[in-house]
């Protein structure tokens, strides 16, 4: 694999969970994110998939510092920006910018367009003279597929697409090298979502982005992911190339999640073996000890209880010229095709 842009190694952001009034200590903890370790490659994109409440938006807010981690390191071409303050915090993000998920509480309404996507403008003012902002903001009106006319417009004035639009133009303002997308286009019509997705794709092919793409749609995260992570309970339990992940998953959580992707073929549809999994998601603030997919887990045995998965290659596949060769956190990983490759 070419040289990361964007490392991610042994990060934890842990919520501290209090009692008492007067004297308040602490009891525990929600451990929202919990060891994730990823790389993100200049010009690629990487999915993040899982269910709800797995940490995919507190990951997000980590990667461009919103929420600072417990513990572990992010680094941006080397440097670990989890160090940074002041200045140097704000030159990075520069590079790293935010497209977030709700596209109708994400935009001021007491602000006009021109005024949301210029804002970056006043923070960062070596990056367009005040004279040229207006100019710059229709410019970005434009890529982004809406009318330069619009800039004097309020969000309410615009649909959840447009607004997702302003969005994106907005996090491109600064021309950064990483955007990370939380959910972009889950709060969109299925028509709509594909116009964004179909603009995220022409934006990093004439923009040179790097994209870290979060998204609990299967389908979606496929069509414009090149390599792909999926999380569960805080960790990432399996990672590699898109046609490794969906054509040959190895861990059971990914193995169910693919199940559930809906086939429109119904004689594809008969043919797949459908995995259901037992109980409940977990409380973040009470992981099962060892493998903490064990609970739900048709395969687990005793040794899953005791020892924590290593994210590697399983040792059945080690050495081996195979889609299946790719890191996996299970003790028992094996390869199983679970939605037939027509209706994926």
């Amino acid at each position: 694999m070419a040289e990361a842009i964007l490392e991610v190694r042994g990060l934890h952001k842990h919520y501290p969970l209090t009692r008492g009034v007067v004297f308040r200590k602490q009891v525990g903890a929600v451990r929202a994110v919990d060891g994730v370790d990823l790389d993100l490659v200049a010009g690629e994109t990487l999915g993040i998939v899982g269910e709800s409440g797995c940490g995919k938006s507190t990951l997000a807010k980590l990667l461009v510092q919103l929420e600072r981690p417990t513990a572990g390191v992010i680094r941006y071409k080397g440097e670990d920006i989890t160090k940074l303050s002041g200045r140097a915090l704000k030159a990075v993000r520069r590079n790293i910018q935010m497209v977030f998920q709700d596209p109708y509480t994400s935009l001021n309404p007491r602000m006009t367009v021109g005024d949301i996507i210029g804002e970056p403008y006043e923070i960062h003012p070596e990056v367009a003279p005040r004279g040229s902002r207006r100019q710059k903001v229709q410019d970005l009106l434009h890529v982004v597929g809406l009318n330069p006319e619009y800039i004097n417009r309020y969000p309410h004035q615009f649909s959840g697409g447009q607004r997702q639009r302003i969005g994106i133009a907005r996090g491109l303002a600064l021309q950064p090298e990483i955007i990370v997308a939380d959910e972009p286009v889950s709060a969109l019509d299925v028509s709509v979502q594909a116009q964004v997705i179909n603009l995220l794709d022409k934006l990093q092919q004439d923009f040179s982005l790097s994209y870290v793409f979060i998204a609990h749609d299967l389908s979606i995260v496929r069509h414009i992911s090149d390599r792909v992570g999926v999380m569960y309970l805080g960790r990432i339990v399996e990672t590699g190339k898109d046609a490794e992940i969906y054509d040959h998953p190895t861990h059971p959580y990914t193995q169910a999640l693919l199940s559930a992707v809906p086939v429109p073929d119904p004689t594809a549809r008969e043919h797949r073996e459908r995995v259901l999994l037992s109980g409940d998601v977990p409380s973040p603030a009470n992981i099962p000890s060892g493998c903490r997919f064990r609970t739900r887990c048709w395969k687990a045995r005793e040794r899953c209880a005791t020892e924590v998965p290593l994210l590697a290659v399983p040792a059945v596949f080690r050495g081996e010229e195979s889609p299946a060769a790719h890191d996996s956190a299970c003790h028992f990983a094996e390869a199983k095709r679970v939605v037939p490759a027509e209706g994926a």
